[in-house]
């Protein structure tokens, strides 16, 4: 069963419709990018599937509930395009406040790690560089173990070696390897993930990284490619 199935999705700003006969499913363990220019309609579709937005027509499912069931809050994590914290609340007082709310949080300690950000624990938010910032709310968002994460613009603001890190991590698979704790929520097992993304991604040799992907403006099905690094299934 699909872990987010979106059907037909329609959403309109007064007379303005943003969002057009959107249709897509993603499964288990998949990485899904939905891609498009500035204003094509990529964060509202996300903040339907987050449930943030009510959507005008269609249906949209996440692990087979309506959006904003209150179950989600234990099994979805967010990562919004725009996240602020206090300015002098620390990166482990932020990871434990944002743990506190989950009832199986990770281990903020290597979670930080993976991320980059082990040296930066008692750094106070106001002192952190925008792409440790971007890191952070990355970190925030997976923080609760969730089994669907949606990740919006994840690589803004952090330079080439930050986003292979990410990405690697992403995948749930960093640097060749496959295998992880049970528990990290890392882990490629029966997680999904879904990627806003402001434009086509290039390898560094210049070939286009061709991923799943769907249209929200222009309302054309996400279709498959060979991606240049396959997305961990859940088996």
């Amino acid at each position: 069963m699909a872990v987010i199935d979106v059907r037909h999705l329609r959403k309109r700003y007064g007379g303005r419709e943003v969002v057009r006969d959107v249709t897509f499913t993603v499964e288990p363990g998949e990485i899904f990018g939905i891609i498009g220019p500035n204003g094509a309609g990529k964060t509202t579709t996300v903040e339907c599937v987050e449930g943030l937005r009510t959507a005008d027509g269609g249906a949209v499912r996440v692990l087979g509930r309506e959006p904003g069931d209150p179950e989600l809050r234990q099994r979805l994590g967010v990562q919004l395009q725009e996240s602020q914290l206090p300015d002098r609340i620390r990166v482990r007082e932020a990871m434990e406040l944002f743990a506190s709310f989950y009832d199986r949080p990770a281990a903020t300690g290597p979670l930080l790690e993976r991320l980059g950000l082990g040296e930066h624990r008692e750094q106070q938010y106001k002192k952190l560089s925008g792409g440790q910032k971007q890191r952070l709310s990355i970190a925030l968002s997976l923080v609760g173990s969730p089994e669907v994460a949606v990740l919006d613009e994840l690589t803004t603001g952090l330079d080439p070696q930050a986003r292979r890190d990410t990405l690697a991590a992403d995948r749930g698979h960093p640097r060749g390897r496959r295998h992880r704790p049970a528990g990290d929520p890392l882990h490629g097992r029966g997680r999904a993930a879904v990627r806003p993304d402001s434009g086509d991604r290039r390898r560094p040799d210049g070939g286009r990284r061709q991923s799943r992907r769907a249209h929200p403006a222009g309302g054309r099905r996400g279709h498959r490619h060979v991606p240049p690094v396959r997305p961990a299934r859940g088996s």
